[in-house]
Formats: structure tokens, sequence, C-alpha cells
């Protein structure tokens, strides 16, 4: 089993920064790779960012050079930091690991409002 824990949210005006971050807890060997999500209302979750364990990263589009995902082994924590916030970017983001056996676990989500 794998805990995940999200911090960092909060309300910040378009063009503005936050720094997620999502410590893991449990079988920490078991997890290949790692990601965050986001879903805004009416919408369906989507990809924002994901990291492997080789550092192999990968973004959605929509916040290609605008975020940065990036991982601390030590505190077995990973972070996405969000810059250039646009309105666009409001949603709860949720963290996601994935295991070797493919088996995927969720954090509980940390909302994020950009206002215009």
């Amino acid at each position: 089993q794998v805990q995940l824990v999200e911090s960092g949210g909060g309300l910040v005006q378009a063009g503005g920064s936050l720094r997620l971050s999502c410590a893991a807890s449990g079988s920490i060997f078991s997890i290949n790779a790692r990601g965050w999500y986001r879903q805004a209302p009416g919408k369906q979750r989507e990809l924002v960012a994901s990291i492997t364990r080789d550092d192999s990263t990968n973004y959605a589009d929509s916040v290609k050079g605008r975020f940065t995902i990036s991982r601390d082994n030590a505190k077995n924590t990973v972070y996405l930091q969000m810059n250039s916030l646009k309105p666009e970017d409001t949603g709860v983001y949720y963290c996601n690991a994935v295991t070797w056996g493919d088996r995927g676990y969720w954090g509980q989500g940390t909302q994020v409002t950009v206002s215009s």
C-alpha cells in the first residue's frame, strides 16, 4: 500500500505561483512513476505532469514552460512548481503514484484557485 498526502494549494491571482507537494509513505520501493492530475468543475480528470524513477518527465501541452515537476527522494516527496498561473488552471489537483505492477494510488486532492 502507498499513502499520498498533498499540500500547497490555495488562492492566487493570475500570473502568480504556487508549489504543490506530495509526500508518499508505505511501500515506497514499489513506486515506478509519480504524477499530478487536475480536475476542473464539470470536466474529466487530466494529467498535468509526471516523472518516472529515471527522471523522465512528461507535461500536458497546456502547462509546458510554466509548470515543473521534481522530486526529493530523501523525503519521498514530489513537487509541482506552478508559475504564470492562469484562471484555467483552477481545479482540484491530485497526486498519483503508479507501482511496477501498474497499481495506482491517489491523494485526497488539494484545491487550486486562480483569480483573474
